[in-house]
């Protein structure tokens, strides 16, 4: 099974931006990318305790925060589309973090999402025919 290449991976491949430039991105992503839990105690739906137990859950298999926190009772569904919902309102994506430090422009942005795309769907493809 071959690694999924990831967006910053192939810009620096492409050379469109530099190992600085995706780090800064992320740093910038890290610093406004608020976690779920964290949303969920803003809007007094969970309790810090509460997401640090859903945490700990989270470190023993995959599964989403908000599926742990519906199966231990802290959340109900409409609770959890909320957190989300107000999680996306805010989310700051990678390649716009990237054109908001000036590492790229915005068309180069489209540009390069548009090719690594159509990269991703050909590595499918072909991994689907094997």
């Amino acid at each position: 099974m071959t690694k999924r290449l990831l967006f910053g991976q192939y810009l620096l491949q492409q050379g469109k931006v530099t190992p600085r430039d995706v780090d800064l991105a992320s740093s910038l992503q890290r610093k406004r990318n608020r976690p779920f839990g964290r949303i969920a105690v803003s809007l007094g739906y969970m309790t810090p305790e509460q997401v640090d137990q859903v945490l700990s859950r989270q470190e023993e298999g995959y599964a989403l925060f908000g599926e742990i926190a519906i199966a231990e009772g802290f959340l109900a569904r409409e609770q959890v589309a909320a957190v989300l919902k107000e999680q996306e309102r805010h989310h700051l994506y990678f390649g716009e973090a990237l054109v908001e430090i000036g590492a790229i422009s915005m068309e180069d942005l489209q540009r390069a999402l548009r090719d690594f795309n159509r990269l991703v769907l050909r590595e499918a493809r072909t991994m689907g025919s094997e």
